[in-house]
């Protein structure tokens, strides 16, 4: 009998996830699901009561919430096949502001046709992206991608907007703002598998998943279980410019655009010649002003529930 252990982030999506608990409980009794559902109350909250929900036969762990919420999860079950222990898939119920490794994953963000899948018990096998640098020198866990430059200050911009502004609004008013406030690209030297670029670069995308920020597709053609990051890399550009890029990368059509790289690898170091780097992962701070990065696929390491 398959038992379905439930973490509901309640600030996800500025509050979103408390007030999707009643529909979550209706949708799962009317499917005669077998759940325990906990509630996180602090930072890392998730790492905990996956690493430990992992290890304790639940056949999967749901992360409910965005995806910081799912990069919690991931890294607990993480620790809980590295310990040896590992029985459950992962499977998320969306209802972050960006959704973006849902998006990738081929996971609904509605929730009743989520609730769906549990029962109906789809999953694949995907890879995991690790980064170490910064405040993780021991390392962290990754589902859908990592940021460096622009991208991350997006992030940190979108944050402190007013909870009436959410979703794709939300990042599109981020990244203008962002546009004034990050403009000098860092002199960076990024090594993929060997391959070395050397240039300032105002953002450095390296993907697991195909799109960040809730529209912005920087690996289109991203496959979650081939062993192999995506990384979309942009040169130093005016401000206008950047603007002009925005329709491109959001329609995943930036490749043909002079200032854009994209490569393909399983390894990259990414090491700030000049300036520093501010990087995320799925949307949770590495570092403000790191000086280096490392990062490498782990092939097919988890189960997720899907489509």
């Amino acid at each position: 009998m398959n038992k379905y252990c439930i973490i509901v982030n309640p600030i996800a999506g500025k509050g979103a996830g408390r007030t999707a608990i009643p529909e979550i409980r209706a949708n799962l009794d009317a499917l005669g699901v077998d759940y325990d559902l906990f509630v996180t109350e602090y930072p890392a909250h998730a790492i905990e009561m996956a690493a430990e929900a992992g290890s304790n036969g639940y056949s999967t762990v749901v992360a409910v919430g965005g995806d910081g919420t799912v990069n919690e999860v991931i890294n607990g079950l993480m620790r809980a096949l590295n310990g040896g222990h590992l029985t459950s898939s992962i499977a998320v119920l969306p209802v972050g502001r960006g959704n973006d490794f849902s998006y990738g994953m081929g996971v609904p963000v509605d929730l009743e046709a989520a609730c769906k899948l549990l029962v109906e018990g789809h999953t694949r096998k995907i890879d995991i992206g690790f980064v170490k640098g910064g405040d993780y020198p021991e390392g962290r866990y990754f589902g859908n991608g990592i940021g460096i430059g622009f991208d991350t200050i997006v992030g940190f911009e979108a944050a402190k907007l007013p909870s009436f502004i959410s979703g794709i609004p939300a990042y599109l008013i981020a990244a203008i703002k962002t546009i004034f406030l990050y403009f000098k690209a860092p002199l960076l030297k990024i090594d993929v598998d060997g391959e070395v670029l050397e240039q300032p670069c105002l953002l450095v995308s390296v993907m697991n998943g195909k799109r960040m920020g809730g529209s912005f597709h920087f690996a289109p053609n991203s496959e979650s279980d081939d062993g192999l990051l995506n990384l979309c890399i942009a040169h130093q550009v005016t401000r206008w410019q950047v603007l002009g890029l925005f329709p491109k990368v959001m329609g995943g059509t930036q490749a043909d655009h002079p200032a854009i790289k994209m490569l393909i690898g399983k390894h990259v170091k990414v090491d700030a010649l000049q300036g520093s780097l501010p990087v995320h992962a799925d949307g949770e701070t590495i570092c403000v002003a790191g000086k280096a990065l490392e990062v490498e696929i782990l092939r097919q390491k988890l189960q997720l529930v899907c489509e």
